[in-house]
């Protein structure tokens, strides 16, 4: 399999806005293909009704509602704009010129904050089957590494570290060093891929599980996220928590997000039914496409990205010609498998 680094990694951020031709569909950004649930639509109409009035100044409601859902302390959740607001509330946290690990390619969001902010980059190529090396992960920390990210689905291939792995990696880092556990896609794991976060967190006071309502949740838009860990470290992310900055529709939607855990396991069932159903057709079409576990899949070029152009198709494109897809639609899956049959 061919790993690429992504475009926006390589670019400075005043090339990042591209003007894009029109699309059928856009299936670029990992998102969820279905609107809000009708209880969420009502919950987040209602508290606009209300939207003259400030939030709180800093949040205090919504940690709180996620603390009882993932069972922590609310003093140990801090929420943000999104996994990318919190996640760089973390790294800002750490000051600048420090060095930031990471696997390569994996989330835009990581090298562009790391840019924002002074943080040196330092990239751990991905091995041939697209799964982090954390092997070589932990020999990349040296004396300046500030925070270490693994993503447990990794971005954009899909692959999940295993848990043992993942267990001999945090023993391994110095405690000085923040791992973020990137955890965007971990509603779309199955049971047996699960880990245990709370165990991992009573072990190892570096680690912060940063998690997001953007992908299964579907309130990509709402742009709320959040990570949980040791209070001590939650504080020091907490304290550059913006003012008035968490919306009183966040607080409305992910309550009554939670409060409909059934209508959303049956749509990531879906998603992940018809994400293993395209995965068929494309192997079947003879695309190498490892096994996803998120609401994504990675199809290695070359010449998928541009195939997939040329059928007015939005994808994640990679230098090498590979592409990272939404998936969910099954319209859109059949014009994927279409635009793409041919080439192999």
């Amino acid at each position: 399999m061919s790993i690429g680094f992504t475009e926006d990694t390589r670019s400075s951020r005043h090339h990042r806005r591209q003007t894009r031709p029109p699309t059928r569909f856009d299936l670029s950004l990992s998102e969820n293909p279905f609107p809000p649930l009708p209880s969420v639509l009502r919950a987040v109409n209602q508290a606009l009704a209300r939207a003259n009035r400030y939030p709180e100044f800093l949040p205090r409601e919504l940690p709180e509602i996620i603390a009882r859902r993932v069972g922590v302390h609310g003093d140990q959740v801090v929420v943000g704009s999104g996994a990318t607001g919190v996640a760089m509330q973390i790294m800002q946290s750490v000051g600048d010129g420090a060095e930031i690990v990471t696997g390569m390619p994996t989330f835009d969001g990581y090298p562009i904050i790391a840019e924002m902010i002074g943080m040196t980059l330092v990239p751990v190529p991905l091995d041939a089957a697209g799964n982090q090396d954390l092997t070589a992960t932990r020999r990349a920390i040296g004396k300046r590494t500030a925070v270490v990210v693994v993503c447990r689905p990794h971005n954009p291939t899909g692959a999940v570290v295993p848990a043992g792995e993942l267990k001999s990696f945090l023993n391994a880092v110095p405690n000085r060093v923040t791992v973020i556990l990137d955890e965007a896609y971990a509603e779309f794991l199955g049971p047996e891929d699960r880990v245990d976060t709370l165990a991992l967190l009573r072990k190892h006071s570096n680690l912060l599980v940063l998690r997001t309502f953007s992908k299964a949740y579907g309130l990509a838009g709402l742009r709320i996220g959040y990570a949980y860990g040791r209070r001590e470290l939650i504080e020091r992310v907490q304290r550059l928590q913006l003012p008035f900055g968490i919306s009183a529709t966040a607080v409305a939607a992910v309550s009554a997000s939670y409060a409909a855990q059934p209508e959303l396991a049956a749509r990531i069932r879906h998603i992940t039914e018809e994400r293993e159903t395209l995965r068929n057709a494309l192997l079947a079409c003879g695309h190498a496409v490892p096994r996803s576990h998120a609401n994504f899949l990675y199809l290695p070029g070359p010449g998928v990205a541009t195939a997939l152009r040329r059928a007015q198709i939005a994808a994640k494109a990679y230098p090498d010609g590979s592409a990272r897809i939404a998936v969910g639609d099954r319209e859109a899956g059949r014009a994927v498998l279409a635009a793409v049959a041919g080439l192999r």
